[in-house]
């Protein structure tokens, strides 16, 4: 009778007002930053590159993603009751997954376009070529949706009842299903979607480096080149900052439902709270994946900004003085 006085509920705080709050902004900040990116590549570029096709596709997931957002709002909002169909609640779920997953392989592919674009400059290797980018992006989209075709068998709303309440919850995917099946098919995603392409991120910018210390020693042109590197290190540091916590306490919080490993309920309680306080955190990608087409290139930003009445022209002076 003292575990359960002692046994304190954060996880619900956090879902309602940390849950609430995050989703809110990232929805603000994802709407407002893709929609100007998506807008700006359909009205304004006229010349793509391979990036561009890789970015845009990834503005077009996020931007799928951001919309999901509100319904998740008003579910923790109303105490996690879910208030739309079962069917919504699988493809929310699958959306955030879907999304976490295409930014990740998005970016990985980033970074390689960039070391090939620092490795040799004036070669264009096949892999920056318009056609390949826009199948390799296409490919991926069906990769990710086949791989994640397992987990609709995970999630979905539950029945909860607490006392004399009852409520229908759309659980996420850690929270649903066997756990040891879940956390099988969660190590599996971990190491395939997260662990293999931060390796590749890596490679990238070690070799991106090393690539930038011969040119300079060569008394080569370095500064459009050094731009390339800041990009890879940029999304490296966003697999690192953004992406681990989430994919560590996925697993712990898997682990945590498993009978040989269930601990005390304040232990449990506190590690369905720290999951979910890194699931904004990784989704938070989607609402700063938009600095990169700004940083990428001064072609977009530079177009962009001319097509902004009054203030463009001020916008452009002070990107050419940095």
């Amino acid at each position: 009778m003292e575990d359960t006085e002692i046994c304190i509920d954060i996880n619900s705080d956090v879902e309602k007002y940390y849950l609430t709050t995050m989703y809110s902004i990232e929805f603000i900040l994802g709407l407002l930053g893709n929609v100007t990116v998506i807008s700006g590549y359909i009205f304004c570029l006229k010349k793509w590159k391979c990036s561009n096709i890789y970015l845009f596709f990834l503005s077009i997931t996020d931007l799928f993603f951001i919309c999901t957002l509100p319904m998740f709002v008003i579910q923790y909002a109303n105490d996690s009751e879910w208030f739309y169909s079962d069917l919504c609640c699988k493809f929310n779920r699958y959306f955030l997954n879907c999304n976490l997953y295409l930014s990740v392989l998005y970016l990985t592919c980033i970074s390689v376009d960039r070391y090939l674009l620092v490795r040799n400059p004036t070669k264009l290797h096949w892999f920056q070529e318009k056609r390949t980018a826009t199948i390799i992006c296409f490919l991926l989209w069906v990769f990710v949706t086949v791989e994640l075709v397992p987990m609709f068998t995970f999630i979905g709303p539950k029945n909860i009842t607490d006392n004399d309440d009852h409520a229908i919850v759309c659980v996420d995917y850690a929270s649903s299903g066997n756990p040891r099946n879940s956390l099988i098919y969660s190590m599996f995603l971990t190491i395939v979607d997260f662990i293999f392409p931060l390796c590749i991120m890596g490679f990238c910018s070690i070799r991106t480096a090393k690539s930038l210390r011969q040119i300079s020693a060569q008394r080569q042109r370095t500064m459009n080149l050094e731009k390339p590197h800041r990009l890879v290190i940029l999304a490296l540091v966003i697999f690192l900052v953004l992406f681990t916590p989430y994919h560590v306490m996925r697993n712990v919080r898997i682990a945590s439902r498993m009978e040989g490993l269930k601990p005390s309920c304040t232990v449990h309680k506190s590690i369905k709270a720290g999951y979910a306080f890194t699931r904004p955190i990784a989704y938070l990608s989607s609402a700063i994946n938009p600095i990169f087409y700004f940083m990428l290139g001064d072609r977009f930003r530079e177009t962009l900004f001319s097509k902004l009445p009054f203030i463009g022209p001020r916008l452009m002076s002070q990107s050419s003085c940095t």
